[in-house]
């Protein structure tokens, strides 16, 4: 409805109920114009109204979605289900052109305009979330293991005589896959243990570069965000240490937005250093659906480079996920998130402390660590090896998700290489552990519950650890008890 079809809608309703709907309407668009001068996540966030208005309006801009439309191509938004279409607002043309995903489809303006947005937004985001001196970023239709490979392959035609990775280990496959698909040969650096704490061993980082060349050395590959006893790298010392060598440096900061600590490590990394790129997940940061992420750094022109390296036309769905949940929440709605999980990282702490403490176990120190937590699995190992990982299935039957039960001992072979004590980030970390993690959306009852039942786990398994203890006592002493 514009101005000249509300004039004309008075002459069929009372003119004073028709400038009240035409009001209420130009508070909708007040918000939209905002946003398209602005280019910011909205401190408060929107209703779904607005959002959907929005939406329909960048639809019917896109050509699949004119009237008067005749179609004559291979690829022209063309959708056999309106269910599809529907789930999809009717946006069907993806996001970018075939030799570049930022770049602008003529005949998908509304789509173009979505993605356009969809990245000024992402950026206000981080820079909101702790990295302010961000430069440019985008949103890429893909996990964060293929993001990084993306970042990998675009510094291949900057260092083609590059073939080595140096990597501080971290026990996930897709971040370790990454390294392989791109064509290159990780580094694995061991970590450090320093009291319960694993940390990167900046000499071991530097005696690699040393012992390859710098110029062998496609970049250093950090995390932030991981599981405990891990802790997020040395950003700073890292980001030195590149700049000293001139190695490109990329970080995986998967679930690190969240986190302020680990926005600020990005953050001084660059000021005192080099980083090139940090890529973070869209679902782990922002509850959307898996599928998509952000690669964000502090050189605009790489940032772009690495856009350009995407391969043809890509889905729209990561972009308009991400869009529709930031504008819903708004700047505010995500700060508070964001502050939530804060409080409840301090409440798992220490309901995990006072139940490791009521089972002859501890949660281990791991202070560097601002998301996940770790308790000792000592008192279960000492029962049986198949003990710690009989607590694992008992919760998952018990439907916790998301704890990790870590046995010592493991090993996992990925792409040829082989990991001692996987999933621990150690060859040989000290205990058996739990690991529990406060990420962005957890609830007080999400945590009281697990404790629960986990306090119910533990005390199975120990009733039935003392009951075969005693069977066993009784076979040897019906056999050997008269010796």
């Amino acid at each position: 409805m514009n101005s000249e079809n509300f004039s004309l809608s008075e002459k069929i309703v009372s003119s004073s109920y028709i400038r009240q709907g035409s009001q209420a309407r130009r508070s909708h668009e007040q918000l939209i114009r905002h946003l398209l001068e602005q280019g910011k996540c909205p401190e408060e966030g929107w209703s779904e109204s607005t959002v959907e208005l929005f939406l329909n309006e960048l639809a019917v801009m896109d050509s699949n979605n004119f009237l008067g439309n005749c179609g004559v191509g291979e690829r022209e938004g063309r959708v056999a289900s309106s269910l599809v279409a529907r789930r999809h607002y009717r946006l069907i043309h993806g996001i970018g052109r075939s030799g570049d995903i930022a770049a602008i489809q003529p005949k998908a303006a509304g789509s173009s305009l979505l993605n356009k947005l969809t990245n000024s937004v992402a950026l206000d985001i981080l820079k909101l979330s702790g990295v302010r001196s961000v430069a440019s970023c985008f949103v890429v239709p893909m996990a964060t293991g293929m993001s990084l490979t993306l970042c990998f392959l675009t510094l291949r035609h900057r260092r083609p005589k590059a073939r080595y990775i140096i990597w501080p280990r971290i026990d996930q496959k897709s971040c370790f896959k990454a390294m392989i698909t791109a064509g290159f040969e990780p580094v694995v650096v061991e970590n450090v243990l320093e009291g319960d704490e694993l940390r990167t061993d900046l000499e071991a980082v530097e005696r690699k570069i040393e012992e390859l060349g710098a110029d062998n050395v496609l970049c250093v590959h950090s995390t932030t965000s991981c599981f405990a006893p891990r802790v997020p790298d040395r950003l700073e010392e890292l980001a030195t240490m590149c700049a000293k060598y001139n190695i490109p440096h990329i970080v995986n900061n998967a679930y690190g937005v969240q986190s302020s600590k680990c926005m600020h490590l990005i953050q001084q990394g660059a000021r005192v250093g080099r980083i090139d790129a940090f890529v973070q997940s869209l679902d782990k940061n922002f509850m959307v659906p898996v599928g998509g992420a952000i690669i964000a750094g502090f050189d605009e022109p790489f940032i772009q480079e690495i856009s350009k390296m995407y391969p043809g036309r890509a889905s729209a769905s990561p972009s308009l996920d991400v869009l529709i949940t930031l504008l819903t929440l708004g700047a505010s709605g995500y700060k508070k998130l964001l502050s939530e999980r804060k409080e409840i990282y301090s409440f798992l702490a220490q309901e995990l402390k006072s139940l490791a403490s009521a089972h002859g176990e501890r949660l281990l120190h791991t202070p560097h660590n601002p998301i996940s937590l770790a308790m000792s699995l000592d008192g279960l190992q000492a029962e049986s090896d198949k003990a710690v990982t009989h607590l694992g299935s008992m919760l998952f039957t018990r439907q916790v998700s998301g704890a990790r039960v870590i046995p010592l001992g493991k090993e996992q072979t990925i792409s040829g290489h082989t990991f001692r004590g996987f999933m621990s980030h150690s060859e040989e970390y000290p205990c058996p552990y739990l690991n529990a993690a406060s990420a962005v959306g957890i609830t007080r009852d999400d945590v009281t519950l697990c404790i629960k039942r986990l306090d119910k786990c533990l005390k199975t398994l120990k009733k039935d650890g003392n009951a075969a203890k005693s069977r066993f006592q009784l076979t040897l002493s019906i056999n050997y008890g008269d010796a």
